[in-house]
């Protein structure tokens, strides 16, 4: 008998197969079977039976060594990538400047110095608090609002058995009588806020929804009639048309904008360009000059202009060239910034649309971003970008006839600027100033979603910042200047409702405030004022909702949902920060920076580029291309880059951070979790680790 079981234990066992995979760098497991029940019954004598659990526990022992090993190489990969990160924060912080040391002098020292303190202020009570939360936590004291035991501390409030014990009552008591009452109301205020204006968000989705349902969109006149008509040869409308190009110090971006802009498909007798040229910067100012030269060379009907008193920034440039003798002879005024790119068939797109409506006084254009997929904070402003073209502007351009002008990328007819007082120096946002007042006057405004305008986002978060503190500020100081106009105003109660409700108020002022306040003030603080509780709908599920209907005119910005919301809430600093300044008219809404560009175009817009500059030198010699780009990339080699440490940011972060802490001691999962995440956020903009850094 033995050699027959012989035989089967070489020829036929059927143990326990191990498969090892040999992967780079690792080894992996692929598959271990157990071992059936049919082998122990076929397997005869003791001592076969020791000799396959012998086997067996080889082959365990390999597998666990080989899963061991894994983890060390995943745990090996994740202490590298934390010691990168580690070496990245060390030597920004090292070379680094705080937001302080900023010499244009974006922010009113004495108001920030106050805004920095309060918030320096709660993040010392914050970690004061903390230590003695710990402590009590450890003592016994269950730190839960529902497990306080109140009834007990207000009957026997001194029959404790020490002098930490005695202190930690009194503390729970002063909290639920004096902190929390106040706390609560705060919060509930600010949740009503939050639900209107999540109300709003709705609101704009479903119309936009409805637009995309029914395929609402504006339609000159002229094609309705060519359309029912049927005669494709109508006469085409091509009335003086006035191009306007205002910059400063943007040599990065002003050869790419004068390209696209004399490459407008229109009569070139019934068009003028204007580059209105604000650069103080002698070396700039001869290389805009120079390229528009070559251009006039050319045969583009394209004019120079520099102000030498460069009075009320943008404003005050577009007013001083409406000024021009001959602007009488034009009818509409198209206006692009520097770093925009119009479509050769921009002009045919969007002037036929005041061809028979008279009451039609600005026709704006989309935005759409060249560098958008560059880094994450790009992604993240085409995402809050998106929304607001898609969604807001058009849903407000349909129903409405009215909606901001976006400063860029639009057409207006010139008779509107006229009627409307045409351009004051009196904000920074002369663009909404305009619009606001035109609406006053019973023009209607007229939004293209499917005409786009190309351009750069910010893409470093200094630049981005300047940007926001602008956009936030002047809406609220320009609230304060059209007040009296808008009650006055002999508009219907509606449109005065909807400019103050919604226009302003809702979108401009209750939006930063209780961003700011909700999530970045009160929610950290009820961790340490638990009486005061903030429900999970709030900070989780509300927010999400929100961040997902923002997300849904960029579908392919969905993997970046988290940190848009996270993000946004950072930023509520800067936005409230900013309103503050503008509501109250304080230094810093006065100022105006220009957001910083790289340069950054299309490969269709270079291409052209390219081939208009070679047909474009007639009779003069054309520059070595090559000499100047090698020259340009050394220049670039040679500016150093550096990044700004925010103080207000970094100080956020740690009292978010010292309050998730708290909420571990009481289990609040999801207030951990948004506290969590919410201030490593603040952490990653305050130390400058989100966007390029700028030169």
């Amino acid at each position: 008998m033995a050699p027959s079981f012989d035989w089967w234990t070489k020829d036929n066992h059927r143990g326990t197969p191990v498969v090892v995979k040999m992967e780079n760098p690792n080894w992996s497991m692929v598959e271990l079977e157990s071992r059936s029940s049919d082998d122990d019954l076929l397997q005869g004598g003791e001592g076969d039976r020791g000799k396959g659990r012998g086997k067996n526990a080889k082959q365990f022992t390999w597998v666990l060594m080989l899963k061991a090993h894994k983890a060390a190489g995943c745990l090996t990969s994740i202490a590298s990538a934390l010691f990168n990160f580690t070496a990245v924060v060390r030597r920004r912080v090292a070379s680094g400047r705080t937001d302080s040391d900023s010499s244009n002098g974006i922010e009113n020292p004495v108001v920030k110095s106050r805004f920095y303190t309060c918030i320096k202020v709660f993040v010392w009570l914050s970690m004061v608090l903390l230590v003695f939360e710990v402590a009590a936590y450890f003592k016994g004291w269950h730190l839960g609002s529902m497990h306080l035991q109140l009834q007990d501390l207000l009957s026997d409030p001194l029959g404790f058995r020490g002098l930490f014990d005695s202190m930690y009552s009194r503390w729970v008591l002063f909290r639920v009588a004096y902190l929390a009452p106040p706390l609560q109301f705060l919060a509930n205020f600010c949740i009503i806020l939050f639900l209107i204006q999540s109300a709003d968000r709705l609101v704009l989705s479903l119309g936009c929804f409805w637009i995309r349902l029914k395929k609402i969109k504006p339609i000159p006149k002229q094609a309705l009639r060519d359309i029912e008509s049927r005669e494709g040869d109508a006469d085409e409308y091509f009335p003086m048309v006035l191009v306007q190009i205002p910059m400063c110090n943007e040599k990065e971006v002003y050869q790419q904008s004068i390209a696209a802009v004399c490459n407008l498909d229109w009569p070139k007798s019934n068009l003028l360009i204007q580059v209105l040229d604000d650069s103080d910067d002698p070396t700039t100012q001869l290389l805009i000059k120079e390229d528009v030269h070559r251009w006039q060379q050319d045969g583009a009907h394209i004019v120079y202009r520099h102000r030498i008193v460069r009075d009320g920034y943008k404003a005050g440039n577009l007013k001083s060239a409406m000024n021009c003798s001959y602007v009488k002879d034009y009818e509409f005024v198209a206006i692009f910034d520097a770093d925009f790119q119009p479509t050769p068939d921009f002009l045919k797109r969007t002037i036929p649309h005041f061809k028979d409506n008279e009451e039609v006084g600005l026709v704006q254009a989309r935005w759409s971003f060249v560098n958008k997929d560059e880094n994450l904070l790009t992604r993240l402003q085409n995402v809050n970008l998106a929304f607001h073209f898609e969604v807001e502007q058009q849903v407000n351009g349909i129903f409405l006839n009215f909606f901001g002008f976006n400063g860029t990328a639009g057409v207006w007819r010139i008779k509107a600027l006229e009627d409307s007082g045409g351009w004051l120096e009196r904000t920074t946002v002369e663009d909404m100033d305009i619009a606001v007042r035109a609406h006053l006057h019973g023009w209607k405004f007229i939004y293209l979603n499917d005409v786009e305008c190309q351009c750069e986002l910010p893409e470093s978060y200094e630049a981005y910042r300047k940007q926001q503190h602008r956009w936030h500020s002047g809406p609220m100081q320009l609230f304060r200047l059209c007040l009296p106009d808008i009650i006055r105003s002999k508009i219907s109660v509606w449109k005065k409702a909807n400019l103050l409700f919604l226009f302003f108020l809702l979108r401009k002022l209750i939006l930063p405030f209780y961003s700011f306040t909700l999530f970045c003030i009160i929610l950290p603080m009820t961790m340490f004022v638990p009486e005061a509780e903030l429900p999970a709908w709030v900070v989780c599920y509300i927010p999400a909702t929100m961040s997902f209907l923002n997300i849904l005119p960029s579908p392919k910005s969905f993997p970046f949902i988290v940190p848009y919301l996270l993000f946004e809430n950072t930023m509520s600093v800067t936005k409230f920060n900013a309103m503050i300044s503008g509501l109250f008219q304080l230094g810093s809404a006065y100022e105006w920076v220009v957001t910083k560009k790289s340069g950054r175009s299309s490969e269709g817009d270079l291409v052209a580029l390219v081939e208009k500059e070679k047909t474009h030198q007639r009779g003069m010699s054309v520059p070595d291309l090559d000499s100047l780009e090698k020259e340009a990339s050394v220049k670039k080699l040679k500016k150093k880059k550096h990044n700004r440490i925010y103080t207000k940011e970094l100080a956020l972060a740690f009292l978010l951070l010292t309050a998730a802490t708290r909420s571990l001691l009481s289990a609040q999962g999801i207030h951990f979790y948004f506290l969590l995440f919410q201030g490593i956020s603040f952490l990653l903009v305050g130390l400058d680790l989100i966007g390029e850094q700028v030169e």
